[in-house]
């Protein structure tokens, strides 16, 4: 679906953020991407949508380019970005314009900009601040408007770029659940965090350092590698515990969601 071809990107030619990186992502995939500071995680979500375009290789969407100037307009259609602060994202005076905006971009009838509407704030529970101003919303509130605002527009593909680092622990469980409940919903998931909490339920994680990718699997075989410890990372929480428990089981979907109701998100 999403394609990466031999991509490289740099800001400062002597300093290249991302090298010689190359990786699919299929339909209905949920991934999370996680990397240190500089790894140029924020980078790879922009690659993605388009709104930066790489130095060297190729970043295609099915048949479309993001070197085709062309196909850019139709590829941030279909790629949806969520940003870290979503007051970055906001540019009207209330909720319900904030959705509609997007909408209006494209061209929506009307009558399916109503309903449209509707389904979005309904998904992430903000039907009843649709007169709100964004600005007196609390930071969960914000980012689940950000994230209506995008789901309104009905891309297959979305990016959330951090979207849980500014909030609290009851705020993170929220947007997760979100974010969940898409992926059920069919759509392609791409959740860029630093929380290794957050990565449990993902189909794959892709782990960035120094420009390239250093791990792409299953969150269970990071877990048990030795790129824990070469890339100083912390096992979450519910992994240790599930160690410490003595429990010898693989981990499987039902472990996970057993055991992700304990963890301390903090």
């Amino acid at each position: 679906m999403l394609v990466f071809d031999q991509v490289d990107y740099h800001y400062q030619r002597e300093h290249p953020v991302l090298h010689q990186l190359s990786f699919e992502i299929h339909q209905g995939e949920f991934i999370s991407i996680i990397g240190g500071n500089g790894s140029g995680k924020s980078t790879l979500a922009k690659l993605m949508n388009g709104l930066l375009q790489p130095r060297e290789g190729q970043v295609k969407l099915e048949h479309l380019n993001t070197l085709n100037p062309d196909d850019l307009g139709k590829i941030r259609e279909l790629v949806g970005l969520v940003f870290q602060n979503p007051d970055d994202q906001f540019i009207t005076t209330s909720v319900l314009d904030e959705v509609v905006f997007g909408l209006e971009n494209l061209r929506v009838p009307r009558n399916e900009m109503t309903h449209r509407v509707k389904k979005a704030l309904q998904a992430v529970h903000m039907e009843d601040y649709a007169k709100a101003m964004p600005h007196q919303l609390s930071g969960g509130q914000k980012q689940r408007v950000a994230i209506a605002a995008v789901v309104a527009m009905e891309p297959p593909i979305m990016i959330f770029d951090e979207a849980t680092s500014m909030l609290d622990p009851q705020g993170r469980r929220d947007i997760l659940d979100v974010m969940h409940t898409l992926h059920q919903q069919g759509l392609t998931i791409i959740h860029i965090t630093h929380h290794m909490e957050e990565i449990l339920s993902a189909d794959r994680v892709l782990l960035l350092s120094k420009g390239k990718i250093a791990f792409d699997g299953p969150p269970s075989s990071l877990f048990s590698s030795v790129f824990m410890t070469e890339h100083q990372l912390t096992l979450p929480f519910a992994v240790r515990l599930h160690q410490a428990l003595g429990l010898n089981a693989p981990l499987c979907a039902d472990w996970k969601e057993t055991i992700i109701s304990l963890w301390p998100m903090s």
